[in-house]
């Protein structure tokens, strides 16, 4: 679900209020066609809900997956995504860009 600024951080407001364990995850690098700008972002908490976007599809599946170890452990993680020939039939992107993502838990 793509998503503005204010309604994002209104989202972490209330996950934070409410004690919810989350990880924010940012869009930090593109290169080539990229599904999203640097700068978006997506929020996951510990039970899998999200809001916002970093990508789509397979990525973010990925990224949602990712994120439930950064909340577990409190270690970020910088996720990279492309398209080559070891990963072609993984997360990838099929728009022949690549994209770096950090994952952070917020505490």
């Amino acid at each position: 679900m793509s998503a503005t600024d204010d309604d994002l951080l209104s989202v972490a407001q209330d996950w934070a209020e409410a004690d919810k364990r989350f990880a924010l995850a940012t869009v930090i690098e593109t290169w080539g066609s990229a599904p999203r700008p640097v700068g978006s972002h997506l929020i996951i908490d510990d039970g899998g809900s999200f809001f916002g976007s970093v990508s789509g599809g397979c990525v973010e599946a990925d990224v949602l997956h990712e994120a439930q170890e950064v909340i577990a452990t409190g270690k970020a993680r910088l996720l990279e995504f492309g398209v080559s020939d070891e990963t072609a039939w993984q997360a990838g992107l099929s728009c022949g860009g690549s994209i770096k993502i950090y994952v952070e838990r917020i505490d």
